[in-house]
């Protein structure tokens, strides 16, 4: 095999590892968002987990972020918990922070 055919695999099996990182990334922000709104809704034990299940599969709902705040959003509005869409936004970038390192150090 080439030096370029060998650099060429090794690109893409980076480009799938950063790929499979980010998608679990994001699924496990998504859990950590729906706990977080679990416990805002009053929720706790099986229904959070239960919620937080419901928040991660909302995700496949659209391609982004969108599918996932507007389902958190209209939940928290619909149990009338005031939080505008800019402070859910601003949960979920914090929190990709928090599954990343829960990523990283899981190894």
């Amino acid at each position: 095999m080439s030096q370029f055919e060998d650099r060429q695999k090794g690109q893409e099996a980076k480009f799938a590892f950063d790929a499979e990182k980010k998608f679990r990334a994001e699924a496990r922000r998504n859990k950590l968002l729906g706990l977080w709104v679990a416990e805002l809704l009053g929720l706790d034990g099986d229904a959070a987990n239960s919620y937080a299940a419901e928040v991660v599969a909302a995700d496949f709902a659209k391609p982004g972020d969108e599918d996932v705040l507007e389902k958190v959003s209209a939940d928290l509005k619909a149990k009338g918990v005031a939080l505008d869409d800019a402070a859910i936004r601003a949960k979920m970038d914090q929190l990709v922070s928090i599954a990343n390192e829960q990523i990283a150090s899981e190894g």
